[in-house]
């Protein structure tokens, strides 16, 4: 069986030279510019045009994608997924009398479903037979954070005596957390199959403070339930949720729907769409900017589901999670993380299945500007730290002992690493790259090529402004309704607040990433899963 734990302590030689990889690989792409600048400003200018020119690709299948994606949204919203999971338990049955309109979100692939189930029955679970378990993750989030959470799975159209509902919480979180989530299985515990409250103890070995502890804890309680009431494994698909998700009222059919319609649904995780929306009329505005950006690029990634990986919420059979031990209780990311376990662990045979109906999560909001400033930081620099990840992969991938696919795994590795570097130093290359042959070497100012860098970097961002106009107008159609606490003036700063995306293009995705990337580098270690601030505002009276 393939080892699926990140090294704990000293590293091996190998080990250590892939985690240095990705500073190494973003640094010297500035380096290299300024060293170019210096040698040669012609090539320099060669050099920052051959990225502009990626980038401004990248940015055309981004348009695309975004604009491909948001109709997916609409439309996967506006299924009744409830009545099409129904319609699994006598596929014979429902194949000579559809309900589904025609022109419906994937109506022809459910028609091809209700096929396949009716020539094969024995290859697929009933709908009857199958449960959902949603492990709620919190640490000392208040009532008035998981109350939501907790409501909006009631609120699900998906039948309550098929769901389990797990509050994994900490013990650190103090006596305040426990008489929260007691308060809370007063409220709700009997409005659903099962109502599981878990403690995870504080210190368990092995273990980095962060989530993955708590929800492998919660899984490993769950599984004990389920033995207790005579559920198997491969009849429950289990979600995370952090404590401030509000799920789509369908999530829960349409996981099962795709979880009956799969017959490699063990080698399969399922992933919604997270945008972080639920507050978004009463964060600052660089947060705006950036959970705006955030739950685009979530957009995005769905429409690319070779690319697609686990990330922030995400379901997974549970017979699949008990053959891996849950998740990961090493690394303070354990979601896209879960994603290579899952590669490794089935020898490459594992894929993620977008989930086209979002998972509403809250933008970051602290008890002050400055604090919520501050958070912000500090969640996309736990995010970019999955650059952890690429020492584990390569070291999976070069070795004697490899048992995934040679070329797809090194594809893999290599999205993986682009996605890491580019993350740090595009933002920065694009911003100010276009002056440094000037600043750095006189004689640029003699180079043609050198001398037009800045006008041609101006004339790529006057194009680029095309693909802000798209997303500010999708960025419309994705908010909430606008609280009555603010007047009508307010959308004027919802358009205004995206003079800052180069801003916080720099200050948070870069100097998150280089950050996160020089940790690595220095074997300084991110042990702590820094929780985001979770503040709420109360609406006057």
């Amino acid at each position: 069986m393939t080892d699926l734990e990140i090294p704990v302590g000293k590293r091996t030689k190998a080990y250590r030279f892939f985690e240095m990889v990705p500073a190494i690989l973003s640094y010297g792409s500035i380096i290299l510019l300024v060293v170019l600048s210096i040698v040669s400003p012609f090539a320099a200018a060669a050099y920052l045009l051959a990225v502009i020119i990626t980038t401004l690709v990248k940015a055309v299948g981004i348009a695309y994608h975004t604009t491909t994606g948001r109709d997916y949204l609409d439309r996967a919203q506006r299924v009744d997924w409830h009545a099409r999971l129904g319609e699994l338990e006598d596929a014979k049955k429902y194949l000579d009398t559809p309900k589904d309109p025609s022109h419906s979100f994937g109506h022809s692939a459910h028609l091809m479903n209700l096929q396949d189930i009716a020539s094969q029955e024995e290859l697929y679970p009933k709908p009857s037979d199958v449960y959902n378990a949603a492990i709620i993750a919190t640490y000392n989030e208040s009532y008035d954070i998981l109350g939501p959470t907790i409501q909006s799975l009631l609120d699900s159209t998906y039948d309550k005596d098929h769901l389990i509902v797990v509050i994994a919480y900490e013990e650190r979180g103090g006596e305040a957390i426990s008489k929260t989530v007691h308060r809370l299985r007063d409220e709700f515990g009997g409005k659903f199959r099962g109502f599981l409250l878990v403690k995870h103890p504080d210190g368990l070995p092995n273990e980095v403070v962060g989530k993955g502890g708590n929800i492998t804890y919660g899984g490993k309680q769950l599984k004990v339930w389920l033995d207790e009431v005579n559920i198997k494994y491969n009849d429950v698909v289990v979600t995370t949720l952090d404590s401030d998700n509000r799920v789509h009222p369908t999530y829960f059919d349409y996981i099962a729907y795709e979880y009956i319609v799969h017959p490699d649904r063990k080698h399969l995780s399922f992933q919604p769409i997270c945008l972080f929306i639920n507050n978004i009329w009463d964060v600052p505005a660089p947060m705006r900017v950036v959970a705006t950006g955030n739950s685009f690029w979530n957009i995005i990634s769905s429409m690319r589901p070779h690319t697609l990986r686990n990330f922030a919420s995400h379901s997974q059979p549970m017979d699949a999670l008990v053959e891996m031990d849950f998740w990961s209780t090493r690394t303070i990311v354990e979601d896209g993380h879960q994603y290579w376990r899952s590669y490794f662990h089935f020898n490459g045979q594992y894929g993620v299945v977008p989930i086209y109906v979002p998972i509403y999560q809250d933008a970051v909001l602290s008890s002050t500007y400055v604090k919520t400033l501050k958070a912000q930081f500090i969640q996309l620099r736990r995010w970019a730290y999955g650059a952890s990840d690429i020492p584990y992969v390569a070291t999976r991938i070069f070795t004697r002992n490899r048992q995934v696919p040679l070329g797809s795994s090194i594809a893999r590795l290599i999205r993986l690493t682009d996605s890491h570097v580019t993350l740090a130093s595009i933002a920065i290359l694009i911003a100010i790259g276009g002056w440094v042959p000037l600043f750095v070497n006189g004689e640029a100012a003699h180079s043609i090529a050198a001398h037009q860098l800045p006008e041609v970097i101006s004339h790529v961002q006057q194009v680029a402004l095309v693909g802000l106009f798209i997303t500010i107008f999708f960025a419309f159609k994705l908010l909430p309704p606008r609280p009555l606490r603010y007047k009508r003036s307010r959308n004027i700063w919802m358009v205004l607040q995206w003079v800052l995306m180069p801003v916080t293009a720099v200050v948070y995705s870069s100097a998150s990433a280089f950050t996160s990337q020089t940790a690595l580098f220095l074997g300084r270690y991110f042990d702590k899963f820094d929780v985001t601030d979770k503040a709420t505002v109360k609406t006057k009276k």
